[in-house]
């Protein structure tokens, strides 16, 4: 998934605008908040979390055989 500069959140604005951005990350988006100019953390929506971490049991499992 590529992302675009509205993806990209500073963590004050984050704070201030915390309901708008996880309305758009239940729409599908993925947001990366910085702080001090670098990323910090990712707001995704917890199905999207729960397939990742599938992916990666799979990888290992994959990996293990």
């Amino acid at each position: 998934m590529a992302f675009t500069a509205s993806d990209v959140v500073p963590l004050t604005l984050a704070r201030a605008t915390l309901s708008e951005l996880v309305e758009q990350v239940k729409a599908g988006a993925e947001k990366i908040i910085t702080k001090n100019g670098e990323s910090y953390v990712a707001i995704i929506d917890s199905q999207r979390l729960d397939y990742y971490h599938q992916l990666e049991r799979e990888r290992i499992h994959l990996l293990l055989d």
